[in-house]
């Protein structure tokens, strides 16, 4: 399936980590010509095809200035996102976690969004993928879920709102992967290899939603049902996740 991003010009979010690190890596293994690394401090990735870029999803300047430097990109990959340690209240959640949170993990991506739309537009309409998280889906009491539900909301909208220029728009669902976010977490994780190779399969297809682990096909099937039964279902796993 390497041929699935022959040629194509990439732009990843938060390539630093571990999941944008292999959204790198497999876009070039799928034959993409060009890919864009951004994060705040871009790193050398000693590969000419690698194109490192300063990004600061808050920062509109910063934003404005990526996608002047990336204007031939046609597939964006929003995988940025923040999940801090200290995120493990709703009713009490401090003002800054609050603001960065949301920064980040929502407006962020839509600002992203809205500023490379025009330039998918211009280049074919091309693709976006946003990386979002079975959180979104389940009644954990942080700041990150509830951004990732309204990064979820804005995912589907954009879609609707884009299909007219052409432009595709898949939303990644997964849980726990294996990287250093969720480090401090002892549950059962996916890899980021599996995420990403089903993530890049979506995009091929035109999917509207990958769900890349069996915790989040489960859930979907719960959504559903009566929400106090996706309470249940969910409560245990919370629990670990928060403690």
């Amino acid at each position: 399936m390497t041929e699935q991003l022959e040629n194509r010009i990439v732009l990843v979010t938060g390539a630093n980590g571990g999941l944008g690190t292999e959204f790198v890596r497999q876009a070039l293994a799928r034959g993409a010509r060009k890919v864009y690394a951004t994060a705040r401090t871009p790193r050398d990735w000693g590969d000419e095809r690698i194109v490192p870029i300063a990004l600061d999803l808050t920062d509109p300047a910063s934003v404005a200035a990526a996608a002047a430097a990336a204007s031939d990109v046609d597939l964006l990959v929003n995988n940025a996102g923040i999940a801090p340690a200290s995120d493990t209240s709703i009713a009490d959640a401090a003002e800054d976690t609050l603001e960065q949170v949301f920064a980040t993990n929502t407006f962020g991506t839509i600002r992203v969004s809205a500023a490379f739309t025009p330039i998918l537009a211009a280049n074919g309409g091309g693709a976006v993928l946003n990386v979002l998280s079975l959180a979104a889906w389940t009644p954990l009491p942080t700041v990150y879920a509830a951004s990732k539900a309204a990064a979820w909301s804005a995912t589907n909208g954009l879609r609707v709102e884009l299909e007219g220029q052409g432009t595709t728009v898949t939303g990644l669902i997964v849980g726990m992967v294996d990287t250093a976010m969720g480090s401090r977490f002892d549950v059962p994780k996916s890899t980021p290899e599996s995420v990403v190779a089903q993530a890049y399969d979506g995009v091929a297809t035109g999917a509207f939603e990958v769900l890349a682990d069996d915790d989040s096909r489960f859930v979907k099937e719960l959504l559903a049902r009566p929400a106090e039964e996706l309470g249940a279902a969910t409560a245990a796993a919370a629990r670990a996740v928060v403690s």
